[in-house]
């Protein structure tokens, strides 16, 4: 093996660019040596994409009283590979296989009185609840007028058929709602592995 000592490698001419070594070579970086970048890296790591991130908008949404009930965030604050449905099923179907961060916040408003008794949000994959929250008051007179749960979770996904998706169950004397407004949001990102 022979060693090559320079200070600096430009490229000749009127070239802007540096090949090291071609298709199927191995370039190692001993321990302990520092590699210190003040430009820009393009192809090395990774990315947390897909990502998204919805909202609940305006108005709030009814849900039925103590059922579990599927929240539409139908306001996308962004959706990085279009795999979040804000029209009609209101889930994300990444198209890349991984493991995600997926996380959730849902407020839920009783009435015009005191009025919830118990709010338990879910975030399911395929259907299934893989993180649940819960809030319950222990009073039997007197209830909750607003109620907010964050929930998150790691998902693994496997990029084509999964899913992920937000229910809220919430108890109540009178109609429920999911507050929209900021307030309720749903979100994920893929994790570098």
């Amino acid at each position: 093996m022979s060693t090559l000592e320079v200070n600096k490698i430009t490229p000749q001419g009127v070239a802007t660019e540096v090949t090291l070594g071609d298709s199927g070579d191995t370039f190692t970086i001993p321990s302990g040596v520092t590699l210190t970048n003040n430009g820009t890296v393009t192809g090395i790591g990774g990315v947390n994409t897909p990502a998204f991130r919805a909202e609940r908008g305006s108005p709030a949404q009814t849900i039925s009283n103590a059922t579990y009930t599927k929240v539409e965030f139908n306001d996308e604050n962004f959706d990085t590979d279009n795999c979040y449905d804000n029209t009609t099923n209101y889930r994300f179907t990444p198209n890349v296989a991984g493991k995600y961060f997926v996380y959730a916040q849902i407020c839920s408003y009783g009435g015009a009185t005191d009025a919830l008794k118990e709010v338990n949000p879910a975030i399911r994959r395929n259907g299934s609840n893989v993180s649940r929250s819960s809030i319950s008051f222990v009073s039997a007179t007197d209830y909750f007028h607003v109620a907010t749960s964050y929930l998150s979770v790691v998902v693994d996904m496997n990029g084509t058929t999964d899913y992920v998706e937000v229910f809220q169950y919430a108890d109540a004397t009178s109609t429920p709602n999911v507050q929209g407004g900021g307030f309720t949001y749903f979100g994920g990102y893929k994790i570098i592995e």
